[in-house]
Parts: structure tokens; sequence; C-alpha cells
């Protein structure tokens, strides 16, 4: 019996591990827990409905100066005074954000990893927004488009942008800002073929309180972006 004792001690281990073994084998595995898919907003794009001003029914909650600025730059017509026009897009000037998409040509969104991209027709400008969290820069140097950052938001990307200069105007019409413009974007797909922008400007130096406005755009699936050059299409003397 002595020497089947290293046999018997076998035995006894295999027979205490085949549960683990066994248990092992029929444990439920975890499921593996799918990210959510981001919304896809890649295609070509077209202002549904153009109109000369980005304006709301009623007029937004302008600042005094703002008002007066707004107010000149409307009757000045011919007459305009440097400050008052010409239309700063007329010196080839970009006109910004949210001026930029809502000009009469397509625009493009382009999705990669780490940013979307948009393609704008109008002055060959691009925009980009980074979607890999980073905050805005502290030093931004203020720019015509602006410092853009987004995330998405179930069906949304939410867009925030910062850093802009006092060059440009909001719409045709003259609305003016300062540079503490601050646009935040909410851009949704309510169907394949349509696209919904609602913005909201906030900038406390021209507006006493934060407004918004949206826009439509359709997709144009068989467009594609063409060369602009703004020096060959302006019609500035």
């Amino acid at each position: 019996m002595v020497r089947n004792r290293p046999i018997i001690s076998v035995l006894i281990a295999a027979a205490l591990a085949l549960p683990l073994v066994m248990f092992a084998q029929t444990a439920p595995r975890p499921k593996k827990t799918r990210a959510a898919a981001k919304p896809d907003f890649s295609g070509v794009w077209f202002i549904e409905e153009y109109h000369r001003t980005i304006l709301p029914k009623e007029d937004p909650p302008f600042q005094p100066w703002a008002e007066v600025l707004f107010k000149e730059r409307q009757a000045a017509g011919e007459n305009r005074t440097p400050d008052s026009g010409p239309d700063p897009t007329e010196r080839c000037i970009p006109p910004g954000i949210p001026r930029e998409m809502l000009q009469p040509f397509p625009w493009e969104i382009v999705q990669a990893r780490d940013r979307v991209i948009m393609i704008f027709e109008y002055q060959s400008l691009i925009r980009q927004i980074f979607t890999d969290g980073r905050k805005h820069p502290d030093d931004l140097e203020p720019t015509y488009m602006g410092n853009a950052i987004g995330k998405f938001e179930g069906d949304t990307l939410v867009i925030d942008t910062v850093g802009f200069n006092d060059k440009t105007w909001l719409d045709p019409m003259g609305l003016p800002h300062s540079d503490a413009l601050h646009v935040i974007e909410r851009i949704r797909r309510t169907d394949h073929n349509t696209l919904v922008d609602e913005y909201t400007i906030d900038d406390p130096k021209a507006y006493t309180k934060p407004w918004k406005t949206q826009r439509i755009f359709k997709l144009k699936p068989e467009w594609r972006i063409q060369e602009y050059v703004c020096t060959e299409n302006n019609n500035v003397k």
C-alpha cells in the first residue's frame, strides 16, 4: 500500500480539480460591451434655403453699440464707411462661423478618428473640429474661423468654437460680433438626407444674452467640392 500512495494522491488531486475544470468550461463568460457607434454625417451638404440673415423672428438682444452698428450697416448702402462696409467677404475676408456654413455653396463633412473635418467650397476653407477630448488652448490667437472642439452626445455632434477675431459679420445683413464670440452648435441628422444645425450665439460684448437660430442642409450625394478662388470671383473694384 505504501508503494501506491503517489498514485492515489494523483487520483485524488485529479478528482478535486475536475469540478474546477468543469466550472471553468460551463461558467458564463462576461459579455463584451460595445461602444456606441458615432453618428455618421459624411457627405456633401447644401443649405436648404438661403437667407441674407440668420436672425430668428425677433431681433437679437443687442448691446447698444452693436445695435447702432447693425443699423448703420443696413442703411449705408453705397455710402458705407470703412467700419460699416463693404461686406468683408467682398474683400475676400473669410466669412467666419456660422456664416461660412450658410453661404450658397456646398461643403463636405469628412469624419476621422480624432476629428470632424469640414471642407468648404466657398473660398476653399477648411475647418477642423477635434473630438479627441482636448480643451481649447489657453493661448489662442484670434482667427476668422475660430478654434473648434467637439463631442458626440447620442446622435448629435456638439461643437464648441471660440477664439474669433472681430473682423467678420455673422450674416450678409451685417450682424456684428466681438472677439468674445462663442458659438455652440448641435448638429444632428433628422433623416438620411437632412442635417439640422442649431446655433447658439453667445457674445456678451455684443449681445445682452445668448440667442439661437438654426439652419437645415440637404445631402447632395452626386456633388463634389470644386475649387473657388476668391480673387477671381469677387466683384469689388
